[in-house]
């Protein structure tokens, strides 16, 4: 039976998180390692968690407690845990988790892993938000890229499209 367990940068599990974030998200994807591990250790909107079976690492999940709802930020597993049904599980508990709306941000359905990722999400109950939305950069310098949003806990996120936007963006990426 799998478990979240919060961490911070002082737990001995915090470098396989910050290991598997680094293998599992290009640079691009993720914030820089100081930034995140100040957010991890002092932001009371986010949690970091190591996702555990027993005495198996199986992967990371970050989540923002945001107005109203919970912006799902990294979700990753193991590769040595990969198609062992883990997935379902983890998503299964992030329900139990998030008592409220949550979002999540994918790639734009244009190749078969992306395609393949946001069926698994509905799958697991999640919905496809088909309005535009752009992922800013999460460095200096760097990209961004469109996206959308997937959410689940209610039947639409249409009408809070745009406060959902800027709160993202405001507590996410700081801009």
């Amino acid at each position: 039976m799998i478990t979240f367990t919060k961490i911070n940068t002082s737990d001995s599990n915090y470098p396989f998180v910050e290991n598997l974030l680094h293998f599992s998200f290009p640079e691009a994807e993720r914030r820089d390692d100081e930034e995140q591990r100040k957010n991890t250790d002092t932001n009371p909107k986010f949690s970091c968690y190591l996702i555990t079976d027993g005495d198996i690492q199986v992967g990371l999940f970050t989540l923002w407690k945001l107005d109203g709802f919970h912006y799902a930020e990294h979700l990753a597993t193991s590769p040595e845990v990969r198609n062992r049904g883990y997935g379902k599980q983890i998503m299964e508990k992030v329900k139990e988790i998030v008592p409220d709306i949550l979002v999540l941000e994918v790639e734009e359905p244009a190749d078969e892993m992306s395609i393949r990722r946001i069926g698994f999400y509905k799958r697991c109950g999640l919905q496809l938000c088909e309005k535009d939305y752009f992922q800013p950069p999460y460095r200096k310098g760097g990209e961004g890229m469109p996206l959308k949003l997937m959410f689940y806990g209610t039947d639409s996120i249409d009408n809070r499209f745009e406060d959902i936007r800027k709160d993202i963006y405001k507590e996410v990426y700081g801009v």
